[in-house]
């Protein structure tokens, strides 16, 4: 599966919305990928899945276990896991970082895969890359199903993308007048209200 089968599959899910969208990383984007949309399909996300821990396999062999960040990586986690055969665990914020929890543990030196679902900027990558090493993992990859930092994110591991595309992404104060002068949408998640 390439990048433009991806978007394909973004695009017949109705995931691919152009306008002006502030991201999750809090950069504004002409481009959003609503990324539910296509995981709530389970044939979608079990294509795309597939496809990405076949990418993983071929890159870096096989894993112990895959391990993503709440919320948005759960989905893909899971999925991507099934396929190589082992376990899915996840990490959640804690007191502001992300930690294991609910009886989540890594033996010292398992191979561990971070399995996110798209990737900006790399921060919440890095951040789970940062909670599975003092878990104890040795983590030997970050993957992702898209990358729409163009292969430009660092999240301190080889980052291994379904789909790499390269997005613009702009802060508030430096967007370009065409965007500037469109109405904002706002349907990243980490800014969500904490209840």
């Amino acid at each position: 599966m390439n990048t433009e089968d991806v978007l394909t599959e973004f695009r017949d899910a109705g995931a691919l919305r152009e306008g002006h969208f502030v991201l999750s990383s809090g950069l504004h984007s002409p481009v959003f990928l609503q990324k539910n949309l296509v995981f709530m399909d389970t044939a979608r996300c079990e294509r795309l899945c597939k496809a990405l821990a076949d990418k993983i396999t071929a890159t870096v062999g096989p894993v112990d276990v895959a391990i993503s960040p709440a919320v948005g990586g759960i989905i893909p986690g899971y999925e991507t896991a099934r396929h190589l055969k082992v376990r899915s665990l996840y990490v959640e914020r804690e007191g502001g970082e992300f930690k294991l929890r609910r009886g989540f543990t890594v033996e010292p030196g398992e191979r561990v895969v971070m399995v996110e679902d798209i990737v900006t900027t790399g921060l919440s990558s890095r951040e789970c890359i940062e909670a599975i090493r003092k878990a104890g993992g040795e983590v030997v990859a970050a993957a992702c199903i898209v990358d729409r930092s163009g292969g430009r994110a660092d999240v301190g591991v080889p980052l291994i993308a379904l789909a790499t595309l390269d997005v613009p992404a702009y802060p508030a104060d430096a967007l370009p007048p065409e965007l500037a002068a469109l109405p904002v949408e706002d349907p990243g998640s980490r800014r969500l209200a904490k209840g």
